[in-house]
């Protein structure tokens, strides 16, 4: 009888492969919409910073 009660407990804890399948899709998909939000920030700064004060190096 209490090793049901401890399966009960216990079971909302473990996450199943399928989850941590789903978990790491998500991931990569975040990554890849970051990294591209990141190299139009860098290249729109870059592009800012000729366009408004000059190449003076």
């Amino acid at each position: 009888m209490w090793s049901l009660k401890l399966k009960k407990v216990v079971k909302p804890w473990r996450l199943s492969a399928f989850s941590w399948k789903k978990l790491s899709i998500v991931d990569d998909l975040v990554f890849k919409i970051l990294y591209v939000l990141e190299a139009i920030v860098l290249v729109s700064t870059l592009c800012f910073f000729f366009l408004c004060c000059g190449c003076h190096i």
